[in-house]
C-alpha cells in the first residue's frame, strides 16, 4: 500500500468517527452509557474501545506501549471523548506523514498486552486500525437503533469516496 493509500483510508476512519459521534451527541447521557448488553456495554464504551485503540498502536508504533485500554468512565459524554480523540488524530496524521513511501512496508516490532512479542508491516496494522473501528461503529449503530435513536449517517466506504469524489468536482 502507498502512503496516499494509507492517507485516505485514515481520512475515511476519521470521516466516520465524526458521523458516528454526531449520531452520539443526539443521545441523552443516559442512552450514551446505558448497557445494551454488546461486547462493550454502551455506546460510550463501544466508541471509547475505538479510540484507545488508536491510542494503543500509535504508542505501539512509537515504541512507548500502553499497558492497556483506556477507562471509558473518563469519558462522560461524547463531548469529551470527541476532544480528545480529534486532538490524537494529529498524531496518527503526523506518524503516517513521518513514515514516507519506504516506511509504510517496515516491520514493527511490539510486545501484545499479554507480553508475547509480535511484528507485522505498518500498513497492515493501520488498516488493522481502520478495519477494527468500522466493525465497532457498526455496533454503536447497531445500539443506536436498540434505542430507537437516529443512527448515523452511512459510514460506508463508498459513501466516503462518493462524497470525496463530490467535494473535488464542486471545486
Amino acid at each position: 500500500m502507498s502512503v496516499h493509500e494509507l492517507q485516505s483510508l485514515l481520512d475515511y476512519h476519521y470521516w466516520a468517527r465524526d458521523r458516528v459521534l454526531d449520531a452520539a451527541e443526539a443521545l441523552t447521557a443516559e442512552q450514551f452509557t446505558k448497557d445494551l448488553g454488546n461486547s462493550f456495554p454502551s455506546i460510550r464504551d463501544t466508541l471509547v474501545h475505538v479510540y484507545s485503540a488508536d491510542c494503543v498502536w500509535y504508542s505501539r508504533w512509537e515504541g512507548k506501549p500502553l499497558a492497556g485500554m483506556l477507562d471509558a468512565s473518563a469519558f462522560p459524554d461524547v463531548a469529551t471523548l470527541r476532544t480528545s480523540w480529534s486532538a490524537h488524530e494529529i498524531n496518527m496524521r503526523a506518524f503516517l506523514d513521518g513514515l514516507g513511501v519506504d516506511g509504510v512496508g517496515r516491520l514493527m516490532e511490539y510486545r501484545g498486552f499479554n507480553g508475547q512479542p509480535q511484528a507485522q508491516v505498518f500498513w497492515q496494522m493501520l488498516q488493522h486500525v481502520v478495519n477494527h473501528g468500522t466493525y465497532h461503529r457498526g455496533q454503536a449503530t447497531t445500539m443506536m437503533r436498540q434505542l430507537g435513536a437516529t443512527p448515523p449517517l452511512s459510514m460506508d466506504l463508498i459513501a466516503f469516496y462518493r462524497e470525496q469524489q463530490a467535494s473535488a468536482a464542486a471545486r
